[in-house]
């Protein structure tokens, strides 16, 4: 999400932004086709009224997020002591805007400022070592005292001992709604983190955590930073998920190694055998990331392929007629661009009829499929 695709507009008035909620949380709506119906429709009031229309090719008649789902929504981000952040609003964090889906809309508690100072994400194993828990501690601490502010995702274990080593420079996202404590065992980390530091969620109040939530935090995490480091990890994890969006993003990725006898130093090994830089020490971290231009020098993952468009070429575009390239299968849009011969904005409109009516899948690295 970029300013080709979301210039910065005049403060939101409150139908708007009422409107803009109940429009991402209409069925089959992400913040990928939340972008694309801002930039053909102009408001998010103009888009609710498009989709029935939009939706027709879907099983049943479509209807948008029920009103007073919407309220309740609003009442409760109050009750919890907390503030909406819209996508092109001034204090949206710029580094999370770059990313490819960043979150049209996100809650928070605390000190926003935080975000837009430099952020390093520092993330690890649930059940990590008492060594590692406290490398994580020491190079938190390190880090805040170095200037930077350090996101991480409340977890148990290296990101819990990371945020404790930082605060209250500390960012803390949550895969839960606001006002949920999860880990319960974090109750009182993320409380003091909240009153102290600042803590963000994309999922409405209320929301208990569930599986398909982590990876949308991980991008969360990844893209407020503009460097990533695992400190332990096993090789199938969310923090090496959460590397390779940053690695997508054209963020620097950082491991710490460890020994080859310990299964939860084989993710931080792998990374480094796969372009992540070998740190092992703060001031290695704060050496990379001062003044990072956005040429990283980890080679981890290259960043995935841009669609940007322009609001015109949104507004003025037809649909591509697309559905016949895809099937179940995950392929890139660039080839869906490649092998129709139409412009980004047509297929990207195609894509977000096929979405609506719940034909569509959308995976990670701009990859689609039929659902």
């Amino acid at each position: 999400m970029n300013d080709a695709t979301h210039p910065r507009v005049a403060p939101l008035s409150q139908d708007e932004a009422f409107a803009r909620i109940r429009l991402l949380r209409s069925p089959n709506i992400g913040p990928v086709s939340y972008a694309i119906l801002l930039a053909r429709y102009g408001t998010a009031a103009k888009a609710l009224e498009a989709l029935p229309e939009l939706g027709k090719g879907g099983k049943r008649q479509y209807r948008a997020a029920p009103l007073d789902t919407i309220e309740r929504e609003v009442e409760g981000v109050r009750k919890a002591g907390a503030k909406y952040l819209f996508h092109d609003q001034p204090d949206y964090p710029r580094l999370l805007g770059e990313i490819d889906g960043a979150p049209p809309i996100v809650t928070y508690r605390g000190d926003l400022s935080l975000a837009s100072k430099p952020c390093v994400a520092i993330v690890g194993a649930r059940n990590a070592s008492a060594a590692a828990v406290k490398l994580a501690r020491d190079f938190g601490k390190g880090l805040a005292e170095a200037g930077f502010t350090v996101v991480s995702g409340l977890a148990r274990g290296i990101d819990g001992a990371a945020h404790e080593g930082a605060m209250p420079r500390t960012i803390g996202v949550i895969a839960s709604g606001i006002d949920i404590a999860y880990p319960p065992q974090h109750t009182e980390l993320q409380e003091r983190i909240a009153a102290e530091g600042l803590l963000i969620a994309e999922q409405p109040p209320g929301t208990e955590p569930r599986g398909s939530h982590f990876p949308s935090r991980n991008r969360i995490i990844a893209g407020l930073a503009s460097g990533t480091l695992v400190v332990e990890a096993a090789v199938k994890s969310g923090s090496l998920i959460t590397a390779r969006l940053a690695g997508e993003a054209g963020r620097e990725v950082m491991a710490i190694p460890g020994s080859p006898l310990e299964a939860r130093s084989h993710g931080c090994n792998h990374l480094i055998r796969e372009g992540a830089v070998l740190v092992q020490s703060p001031e290695d971290v704060v050496e990379l990331l001062t003044g990072f231009d956005g040429q990283p020098r980890s080679t981890f993952r290259e960043p995935v392929a841009q669609f940007d468009f322009s609001h015109e070429e949104m507004a003025e575009a037809e649909p591509a007629d697309i559905a016949s390239l895809l099937t179940t299968a995950p392929v890139s849009i660039d080839e869906l661009i490649r092998q129709s011969g139409e412009s980004a904005a047509a297929v990207q409109l195609a894509l977000l009829e096929l979405e609506i009516a719940g034909r569509l899948e959308r995976h990670a690295a701009g990859r689609v499929s039929l659902a």
